[in-house]
């Protein structure tokens, strides 16, 4: 699997459906996300990981540690979660 087939998988909504029958058995309906939040997700992820490669780039090359960049890389990873979670409840 790739990377946007899990998330895809972890944006995934299950709803509890209840069917007015005479049993009144309860089904778990999938409701998957939009493309678009799939692929917002993804170019987040894919900015973490470049913001990522440029800390390690900057500290190999200045011998110190840039608090701007790691503030994005903190502020990114924050929405990544904040929108697994969101999409869970």
């Amino acid at each position: 699997m790739n990377l946007r087939e899990n998330l895809r998988k972890a944006l995934t909504k299950r709803v509890a459906v209840s069917k007015p029958s005479v049993s009144r058995k309860v089904t778990i309906e999938e409701v998957p996300p939009s493309e678009r939040l799939v692929l917002a997700v993804y170019v987040t992820i894919a900015a973490i990981a470049g913001l990522t490669a440029l800390e390690i780039a900057y500290i190999i090359a200045f011998k110190t540690w840039n608090s701007e960049i790691f503030s994005a890389i903190t502020g990114l990873v924050g929405l990544v979660v904040g929108t697994l979670i969101g999409a869970k409840a």
